[in-house]
């Protein structure tokens, strides 16, 4: 079985929209510092990277389902320009209500993709800046890593906290190295 690092994608790989307000085109994404630097560590660290993402745009109609493969599409080139490969992109366009088992905190985008990429979770991350991304990784069984801004608590309920993707990743691939070590 492999490993993995779920990402979540406002917040951890770009700038979050303003609230209220959603990425619907390529034009508003602006990828974090560090994040193609940090998901290129994961991916040298042996790590699938698979991104989980709500959104709900494409249930309120902002823009169409194809139209969010293609806005991921130049997310994943881009990103791979400067180093960093994303292996797999899940995403859950439905709305709040009713509920459905994709929608973070469920574990459904992690589970499926567990299945479909033959990972084990328990040895498998979740990194998000949110409780909802910390919620789904630990109701799927992954240990965490919480990205927070500068204005949030260290209490964040996860196994490690971070302030950016890159920081993220090296702190999953010195716990992981500890780990190893310890059970040797």
């Amino acid at each position: 079985m492999r490993k993995a690092a779920f990402l979540d994608r406002d917040g951890v790989i770009n700038h979050r929209a303003p609230s209220g307000e959603y990425i619907t085109n390529w034009e508003q994404m602006r990828i974090l510092p560090g994040a193609a630097q940090g998901i290129g560590l994961l991916n040298r660290a042996g790590y699938l990277t698979i991104v989980v993402t709500n959104q709900r745009c494409v249930a309120k109609g902002l823009l169409g389902a194809s139209q969010l493969e293609d806005l991921h599409k130049k997310m994943r080139d881009e990103l791979a320009r400067c180093g960093g490969i994303i292996d797999a992109v899940y995403c859950c366009p439905h709305e709040l209500t009713p509920p459905c088992d994709c929608r973070k905190p469920q574990p459904g985008m992690l589970l499926r993709a567990a299945r479909e990429h033959n990972i084990d979770l328990a040895a498998s991350w979740m990194v998000g800046d949110s409780p909802r991304d910390i919620g789904a990784g630990k109701n799927a069984g992954c240990r965490t890593v919480r990205i927070l801004d500068g204005n949030e608590s260290r209490d964040a309920d996860a196994d490690l906290v971070a302030s950016s993707l890159i920081e993220a990743a090296q702190r999953i691939i010195d716990f992981d190295a500890r780990v190893v070590s310890m059970t040797r």
